[in-house]
């Protein structure tokens, strides 16, 4: 496994180590003792998996506020992501600024997005399944969500198209109106 630091603190890439022979591939998704080893201690307590069925379908920017906050480590193991991560820690030298890189089922990487991090990812094809950790159980009354496109961010989609969007993700404010309690250290 190979983790590759990114611009933003905390925010991770993690290269699964792929043995292939004649017969096809395997990879562990993740090892707990390795994940320590490389100095990421974390106890995830629920997998999810979403599917999309079109290519520019966008969910996100979401997050929960503490004391309910996620960890989430996320791959796509069909299809192509544009996976993003949102510094929303208020006081952290990078608040407001951003991650991107692209997971597919093809190349097999995974984003570490810590708490106090908005995540978000726009499929790049139709038909994707992505599948997270995280590290808290899902809290509805801590859900909450930054709009997609806020300027102050100006995450760089890859697509140039209006996106398919929740409702919920429509009508999402912008980062300097979201509920927000993160702060850097926690």
């Amino acid at each position: 496994m190979n983790v590759i630091e990114t611009s933003l603190p905390g925010v991770k890439v993690i290269e699964p180590t792929v043995f292939g022979d004649h017969r096809g591939w395997f990879m562990e998704t993740f090892s707990d003792a390795k994940f320590e080893e490389a100095g990421i201690n974390i106890k995830f307590v629920q997998d999810n998996q979403s599917f999309s069925a079109a290519k520019g379908t966008l969910r996100g920017l979401h997050y929960q506020l503490n004391p309910k906050a996620q960890t989430k480590l996320v791959r796509c193991t069909k299809g192509s992501i544009f996976d993003v991560a949102v510094d929303i820690r208020k006081d952290s030298t990078t608040f407001g600024k951003w991650f991107g890189i692209e997971l597919s089922a093809e190349n097999k990487k995974q984003l570490l997005v810590p708490k106090g991090f908005a995540h978000g990812f726009m499929t790049l094809t139709d038909d994707v399944e992505v599948q997270y950790k995280v590290d808290e159980l899902y809290a509805p009354e801590c859900d909450r969500g930054i709009i997609w496109n806020d300027s102050a961010i100006g995450i760089e989609w890859p697509m140039d198209i209006t996106p398919i969007l929740s409702a919920k993700d429509e009508n999402a404010p912008l980062l300097n109106q979201a509920e927000n309690n993160f702060t850097f250290g926690e």
